[in-house]
């Protein structure tokens, strides 16, 4: 049974009309844009009063596809987040018209995505759905959710979300998203998101995650007395699909062994700098190629290594994974890891660091484990690279 299927038994039986759906994100497009428009179509096919609301960046469809944030809540909330470190708690005006929004349509199932990104007041959407009838599932992509300031901790190795963020020491990742000039709100942050996202009944919310990886991590935060689901992301094997293509020959990689990473945006969190160390430490019989880098990043690049900007559609990365003869992902704080499901699904094998959600992305794949420091990351590539039979 499909999501949208099981949706429907789950919360529209006996209902005698069409299940009332809403799903909001903060972006129509990117990873979690798709997965809720693509639920969203899926319960709209199966005769569900379906709508998808987003914040940013992309303009109303029509009344089932709505915009519900303007481009000046969006970025005042984004400059006061700077100096003050509340992300979440501006956008008031914008959120009063939502809330009117569901309040007209008076929602059976409100599928929380994303409420960070500078979009939503997260004390009055709470607020409302405390007091609401409705149920409320809410998928988490990261970790912002239960920390007082960071979408991701692993990589710095922080562990005070555990308890209280910024009571032990001050937060080591204010400089990043989301991004914060002053000197930090974290403990405020902390508590009222506790309070705020715990208002909800545990009969009416369920937490749904892409991984046990975060799953795990979830039952540990104060949204530990929650029913918590793990929902692997899909992928779309219709596209998603060994394709033969001329990219090598386009690219001069001939017979050479490709070692592939993709990623949109490329930073350092998803190993922009492991790979310009691999490229550095292989020889003239390996390739590697980047995708999704923008140009700044490209003419940075050392000479041998191939880096492209995002492709023109999913057909194209998928002949790119398919070219490639080894995926590699080396990050550590993906929270399920589509590009590893994706390059599984054409074919080609994949090597993950050992302990991180990706390892479940890769699960049916022709699958490499890495150490957790990478430290054979070359090790593993070179082995792969010797011949079919060793990789």
């Amino acid at each position: 049974m499909g999501q949208a299927e099981d949706i429907i038994y789950r919360y529209g039986a006996g209902l005698g009309r069409p299940l009332r759906y809403v799903q909001l994100n903060s972006f129509y497009n990117g990873s979690t844009g798709t997965i809720m428009r693509d639920l969203h179509k899926g319960l709209t096919e199966l005769g569900a009063d379906s709508y998808a609301f987003w914040g940013r960046r992309h303009d109303t469809v029509d009344d089932h596809n709505r915009r519900v944030a303007t481009d000046a809540g969006v970025y005042l909330h984004g400059a006061l987040a700077r100096v003050t470190d509340r992300a979440g708690f501006y956008s008031k005006g914008d959120t009063r018209r939502l809330l009117a929004l569901l309040d007209e349509i008076d929602p059976d199932v409100v599928h929380l995505h994303n409420v960070h990104g500078y979009w939503v007041n997260v004390e009055m959407l709470f607020g409302w759905l405390a007091t609401h009838r409705c149920q409320v599932r809410w998928t988490l992509h990261d970790c912002w959710p239960f920390t007082g300031h960071c979408s991701h901790f692993t990589l710095v190795k922080c562990e005070q979300w555990r308890s209280h963020c910024s009571y032990e020491e001050k937060c080591p990742q204010l400089r990043e998203y989301p991004k914060t000039y002053g000197s930090g709100a974290c403990r405020r942050n902390f508590e009222d998101k506790r309070r705020a996202f715990t208002s909800v009944s545990p009969e009416r919310m369920t937490i749904v995650t892409p991984s046990q990886w975060l799953a795990d991590l979830v039952g540990q935060s104060f949204l530990a007395g929650y029913p918590i689901e793990v929902l692997h992301n899909s992928v779309d094997t219709g596209v998603f699909k060994p394709t033969p293509s001329d990219f090598r020959e386009r690219y001069g990689i001939g017979d050479r062994f490709m070692v592939l990473g993709v990623a949109s945006p490329w930073t350092e969190r998803k190993g922009l700098k492991d790979f310009e160390w691999l490229a550095a430490n292989l020889d003239d019989r390996f390739a590697v190629v980047l995708v999704g880098l923008s140009k700044k990043q490209i003419d940075e690049l050392p000479g041998n290594v191939v880096g492209l900007e995002r492709v023109e559609g999913p057909s194209e990365l998928a002949a790119i994974y398919t070219a490639a003869d080894l995926f590699v992902n080396p990050s550590i704080e993906e929270t399920y890891g589509m590009t590893v499901a994706e390059a599984a699904a054409c074919g080609t094998p994949v090597a993950v660091v050992e302990g991180t959600a990706c390892v479940e992305a890769a699960e049916g794949a022709e699958a490499y484990l890495l150490a957790p420091d990478l430290s054979d990351l070359r090790a593993t590539v070179i082995r792969c690279g010797g011949g079919a039979s060793q990789c």
